[in-house]
């Protein structure tokens, strides 16, 4: 047996027992804050709500949110997205003109009669940039933009809404079908608020830009000036979008979001009594979400929390670091109590490459786990050569020998 060997038998011995380092820094203060109460979520009136923290992905209400439900022109958030996604990838532009097809313009469905819905007034075989269909989609819920921008995507309607459905199942919206771009009533067509607020979530990270347009209040096309239907744009100066929505079937539907001091919340109210009570029960979401909550990044993506000392490798630092951004979503009052604890390896060893799993990071709050991570290492260190590899050696087998810590950085 070789001296390395003996060695790494000898830290096996050692690897049940993890080396736990507090990060002190986490705290406040030195004392430790009592418990946050945080009173229950308010009564909402409507078939199904959720209340999510967009950056935590924390859901702080809900009620029946992966209920199946009719969406109406929540609809158009998807088709919207699409529109931006393929704006993104350089397969559309704004600029690009489309033209009007009559079924746009009539917006044929099944027991919807001649001209139905929400409209931006598009004519038969006029061009009409994306920019405008954009808008006349997101800030006048135009079902003939819908139809129009679809067409124009995917040659029609039909093709457009299987493109819809690869999307959602890219997003994860496991309880979602889209029959067509608009939302009009088709009994194979629904959604959940779970599924919406992914959606919107998605909206506001991957197309900020695009996002924008939903909180412009009044869109003027063909001088024809139409307000946008979420009143709430009017009401909270905090809200900058997302969505409404109405059918019968489907009752009156908004998918709301705020931020106030950088936190950003995402409401979903579906199947609401009236247009005031949507608005009024996803107010009531918001402020019970804003006043009770805050959101607390504790550490960025690819941040490092430690450095270790590594043997037998060309290097003999290493920074350990967390590659995702640890946000989480607290009770206000509670932040001072937050501990955070990394367990690492009892020895770390070359060769080593960028993101190995050397340990991991917990954050706990009173007592109680709330978060784990990986530990990963920061860079990859090649193994050394013989000679340094065998002083390092002798060196570990006398640090071990007399109980010194073979994880602490020499200066």
């Amino acid at each position: 047996m070789t001296l390395r060997e003996a060695i790494s038998k000898l830290a096996a011995c050692r690897l049940a027992i993890n080396l736990t380092v507090t990060l002190l820094a986490l705290l406040a203060c030195a004392g430790v804050a009592a418990s946050a109460i945080v009173p229950a979520p308010p009564q909402i009136n409507a078939s199904s709500f959720l209340l999510m923290d967009t950056a935590s992905g924390e859901i702080l209400a809900e009620e029946n949110s992966a209920l199946r439900l009719p969406p109406a022109s929540l609809t158009k958030m998807m088709t919207s997205y699409i529109a931006a996604s393929e704006i993104a990838g350089g397969r559309m532009s704004l600029s690009d003109k489309v033209k009007i097809s009559k079924k746009a313009w009539l917006m044929e469905h099944p027991g919807c009669g001649q001209r139905c819905g929400s409209r931006m007034f598009i004519e038969v075989d006029e061009d009409v940039l994306v920019e405008d269909l954009l808008r006349g989609i997101v800030i006048q819920s135009g079902n003939d933009a819908s139809v129009a921008i679809a067409e124009h995507i995917s040659g029609d309607e039909e093709a457009f809404a299987e493109l819809m459905n690869q999307y959602a199942e890219r997003l994860g919206m496991i309880n979602t079908r889209f029959r067509n771009s608009h939302g009009l009533p088709d009994d194979d067509h629904y959604t959940t608020a779970a599924d919406l607020a992914k959606l919107a979530t998605a909206l506001i990270t991957h197309h900020p830009e695009h996002y924008a347009t939903y909180k412009e209040r009044y869109y003027t096309f063909n001088n024809i000036r139409q307000a946008n239907r979420n009143t709430l744009l009017w009401r909270d100066s905090t809200v900058d979008g997302v969505k409404t929505g109405h059918t019968e079937a489907a009752g009156y539907c908004l998918v709301a979001s705020a931020v106030r001091d950088d936190m950003r919340l995402l409401s979903v109210v579906m199947g609401a009594g009236s247009e005031d009570a949507r608005s009024r029960e996803s107010q009531k979401l918001l402020t019970y979400g804003f006043r009770n909550f805050e959101t607390v990044t504790l550490y960025a993506a690819g941040e490092s929390l430690t450095s270790v000392r590594v043997w037998h490798g060309e290097m003999g630092i290493l920074e350990l670091v967390i590659d995702s951004p640890v946000v989480l979503t607290l009770p206000r009052g509670v932040r001072e109590s937050l501990t955070a604890t990394l367990d690492i390896n009892s020895i770390v060893e070359a060769p080593l490459s960028e993101g190995d799993v050397l340990g991991s990071l917990r954050v706990g709050l009173e007592g109680e786990t709330i978060f784990t991570g990986d530990l990963k290492a920061g860079n990859t260190i090649q193994a050394a050569g013989f000679f340094g590899s065998l002083w390092d050696s002798i060196s570990l087998f006398f640090l071990q020998l007399f109980g010194g810590d073979p994880l602490a950085v020499v200066e």
